[in-house]
Order: C-alpha cells, then structure tokens, then sequence
C-alpha cells in the first residue's frame, strides 16, 4: 500500500474529482475546510467512487493543508489513482 497525493479544493459547487495537474489528483468538495469537515468529505467522496467503506479512506498527511496524502486500506496507490480518474 502507499499514500496517493491529492489537492483539495473546498467550498466548491460539488463534489467531484476533476482529474490530475502535475501528478495530483485535484478533488473538489463542498464541505469548508473546518474543523475537520473537508477531510471527510474528501473520504467520503473518495470510499463512494471505490465502492469502500469509508472508513478504509484516511488523510494520512496534510490535514490542515490543501495538499493532501490519503491511503486506501487494502488498496494500492496507483490502483485508487486509477479509479478516481475514470
């Protein structure tokens, strides 16, 4: 397993991913960045588009950043970068 690099950008129209920019997968939420809130709904987003539980998605580094690492329990990073962006 390893850590995938994400941008988040919060407070957005909806959720959704929007593809890649320089190596990084970019994710917008809804949700403001808050006490935690943009974090899990960037599990949230994450686990529903992998059809996991979200409990298996974790911000593994940055969570008070915009630049994000998260890891998929049981999956590998290049796998979850893969299915975010189909």
């Amino acid at each position: 397993m390893g850590d995938l690099a994400i941008r988040v950008q919060p407070r957005a129209g909806r959720d959704e991913v929007v593809g890649e920019r320089e190596g990084v997968v970019v994710i917008r939420v809804t949700a403001p960045p808050v006490e935690g809130k943009a974090n899990a709904a960037v599990c949230k987003l994450v686990a529903r588009r992998l059809g996991v539980a979200a409990g298996r998605v974790q911000v593994t580094k940055g969570q008070k950043g915009r630049d994000k690492r998260i890891r998929v329990e049981g999956m590998e990073a290049a796998a979850v970068r893969a299915a975010l962006l189909t």
